[in-house]
């Protein structure tokens, strides 16, 4: 990198120039510069203000939530809209520790996230001497729960780690990483230069994985494809093959529209219904890209012909095609005859060339030839054409999912006041997961920000802070449960003090109701579900925004326009819907 970035000064009033402090700290901010980082997430403390000694000269962009939880958060909604990994300040101790739930999220999920956190100082290690915020072992625990978290030794270590850490995010299945930089040398002094940001090695192509896929689809007769998280930026390649094959496409929750779910070919992130799993048990050729094919996707159901989880029914004969950056990833939940280690994108475009297509040539699909019989873009003869077995499978989407719940109710109401392009944050309420995951139609796979593997309390409202600062032009909007929304409200004043215009749409049923209906399921007296709740539209007005309260009632008639109101204000508005009033 230009040495100019190691000496740019400050700009702020009064400040000493940032030279006159060439520190770890400066080290690991000029590196991030030097990754295109221009916002972080975090909260001054005592032992990290070296890290944010240098934030203003460099542009980065600083912002405080009211709790390191929301900090972790909002930096994966940030990701999610941006593309840019999401970065994260804490101090040591418990604002290290409160960011775990948030890390441990982006682990489970598969998306990039940093944290950086200051450490005791070198020598110190293990000690229990009382120091203010001592931990007995951060990297380590973290290292536990995380892909990888360093403790360094130096500046120059420091700031290498900061481009290894980037370099992976873009080569292999990405994951948080944490690094831990000790006192002594966040402090002290940095001799060395800002390093040139790399790219880290992908997994190598295998020419003959391609042509085994290839002669595979050539002869597929009802192929399937199923499009997980890992393939989202590859949103481009998967379109053009789906319509190269003639194949219906069903995602997972994390890979919610990579196909436009308007599109004649997509399924939407639909895999647990009981249609489209019979329809990938029937395909002759099934594609998995990117995806473990989870059960907290597919709520005990099944993704292909097999019998149990990852065990093949013998008497199909169908062939599974799996690609995944991650070789642990290949055999996971569903074993696979053709197993491509690769990038869902470089493998969908090698792929597509052994086909004698690509992507700008792949433009429509289920052509008819002259005979009036449906063929495949790859001359495939088929009864049905992708378009016809998708509009079948969608007509019986009535029995494998209630349209008329409150969430999917609430969430086509969002949709119809905020406009098409609306990204929904959502949470691990029902809303989400029985609502808007099914309800929303996303045509680009930034717009459900969810998290359905750890199903983590808490995510919606600092996520969608996240994704707007990400794109403040672009509507944002969150629908969640009163339970959630309670485990993050504070970050209600986050977004007042920066001036977003979200909406923040509370379904209100009084508690948890999904667990008082499991504890009834189990002959047991609920209690401990029944929760009281403060008035959230009044607690939104004293944060800083706007409040409306809607009863159920009413939601067709006020929702939609009461959203288009505020996302037209400079402060955010929450919404508070009262369920059974």
């Amino acid at each position: 990198m230009a040495e100019e970035i190691t000496d740019a000064t400050s700009s702020g009033a009064g400040a000493s120039s940032g030279a006159e402090f060439r520190n770890g700290g400066r080290a690991v901010i000029a590196t991030l510069a030097a990754h295109g980082v221009d916002t972080i997430f975090g909260i001054p403390g005592t032992h990290n203000l070296e890290f944010y000694r240098h934030l203003n000269e460099f542009g980065i962009r600083a912002v405080t939530p009211r709790h390191e939880q929301g900090a972790g958060y909002g930096a994966d909604g940030y990701y999610l809209v941006s593309g840019k990994p999401g970065v994260i300040i804490t101090t040591s101790g418990p604002g290290l520790t409160n960011v775990i739930t948030a890390a441990a999220t982006a682990y489970a999920e598969s998306r990039p996230m940093l944290i950086l956190s200051p450490g005791v100082p070198t020598g110190l290690e293990r000690a229990d001497v009382g120091m203010l915020h001592e931990t007995k072992d951060s990297s380590g625990a973290l290292n536990r729960l995380l892909v990888s978290s360093q403790r360094t030794r130096t500046a120059e270590g420091a700031a290498q780690a900061v481009a290894e850490a980037f370099a992976m995010f873009s080569s292999s299945r990405p994951g948080p990483v944490h690094i831990e930089v000790p006192l002594d040398v966040l402090e002290g002094a940095w001799n060395g230069s800002v390093p040139t940001p790399f790219t880290g090695r992908r997994p190598g192509l295998d020419s003959h994985v391609v042509s085994r896929a290839a002669e595979a689809v050539r002869g597929a007769v009802r192929p399937f494809i199923v499009a997980g998280g890992g393939a989202r930026k590859a949103h481009a390649q998967v379109v053009a093959f789906a319509e190269l094959l003639d194949a219906p496409v069903a995602t997972t929750a994390n890979g919610k529209g990579i196909v436009s779910e308007d599109h004649h070919l997509s399924m939407g992130s639909n895999v647990r219904f009981p249609s489209v799993q019979a329809e990938s048990a029937a395909a002759d050729v099934l594609i998995v890209l990117g995806s473990e094919l989870a059960d907290s996707d597919l709520w005990g159901g099944l993704i292909g012909a097999q019998t149990a989880p990852g065990v093949r029914d013998e008497n199909s004969e169908q062939l599974v095609i799996r690609c995944d950056i991650d070789p642990d990833q290949l055999g996971k939940n569903l074993g696979g005859d053709i197993l491509a280690c690769a990038d869902t994108g470089e493998f969908l475009t090698a792929l597509m060339t052994e086909l004698g297509m690509d992507e700008s040539t792949a433009t429509s699909a289920g052509s008819v030839d002259v005979t009036g019989t449906p063929t495949s873009a790859t001359g495939t003869s088929s009864t049905r054409s992708g378009a016809d077995r998708v509009a079948a499978i969608r007509e019986s989407w009535g029995a494998d999912f209630d349209f008329d719940s409150i969430g999917a109710r609430v969430t086509r109401l969002v949709e119809q006041g905020a406009g098409p392009s609306v990204v929904v944050a959502g949470d691990s309420s029902k809303v989400t997961y029985d609502g808007s995951v099914h309800a929303l139609t996303a045509s680009t796979p930034d717009q459900l920000l969810y998290m359905p593997g750890f199903a983590t309390l808490g995510y919606g409202i600092p996520a969608a802070i996240g994704a707007k600062l990400a794109d403040n032009a672009r509507p944002v909007a969150c629908i969640l449960g009163d339970g959630a929304a309670m485990f993050s409200i504070q970050e209600l004043m986050t977004a007042g003090e920066l001036g977003l215009g979200i909406p923040f749409v509370i379904v209100d049923n009084g508690g948890y109701a999904e667990i008082e209906a499991q504890m009834v399921d189990r002959s047991m007296e609920p209690f401990a579900v029944k929760l009281a709740r403060p008035d959230f539209a009044a607690l939104g007005q004293s944060m800083g925004g706007a409040g409306v309260t809607i009863a159920e009632s009413d939601i067709d008639e006020m929702l939609p326009a009461a959203i288009a109101e505020a996302l037209d204000r400079d402060l955010p508005t929450t919404i508070h819907i009262t369920v059974g009033c």
